[in-house]
């Protein structure tokens, strides 16, 4: 097996995790990241509303709506997120965090890993 860099794990998830919103969520994100710390991986998304949510979210009632329809998006396809990470990580998931902010359209994942990243990686 060849060994990847920390940057190529990062790329791998970043577009792994963009590719998901578009293809399940209908839109993916102007841009993401992906951080890698220790245990940790950390995935930002910005840019991911559709014109439509921005909209609602200046409605009454519209940000709870919007964080609530896709906190349950997410939670109905947490297996498959799960499965990306441990596949390009080699270490399984314990837990998975998520939050929208549908006043700026970011989305944070965070995922808890059973082991440490940081030595498994090319230099």
């Amino acid at each position: 097996m060849v060994k990847r860099t920390k940057g190529q794990v990062e790329s791998e998830l970043t577009a792994a995790i963009a590719r998901f919103e578009r293809d399940y969520l209908g839109r993916g994100p102007k841009e993401a990241r992906t951080f890698i710390v220790e245990d940790l991986v950390v995935v930002r998304l910005q840019g991911i509303l559709s014109p439509a949510e921005r909209q609602l979210s200046h409605e009454s009632g519209g940000v709870e709506l919007i964080k609530q329809m896709r906190t349950r998006l997410i939670e109905s396809s947490s297996d498959a997120l799960r499965g990306f990470v441990e596949e390009e990580t080699g270490a399984e998931v314990i837990s998975m965090h998520t939050d929208i902010s549908a006043r700026t359209g970011e989305r944070v994942f965070v995922f808890s890993l059973t082991e440490s990243l940081e030595d498994t990686f090319d230099r």
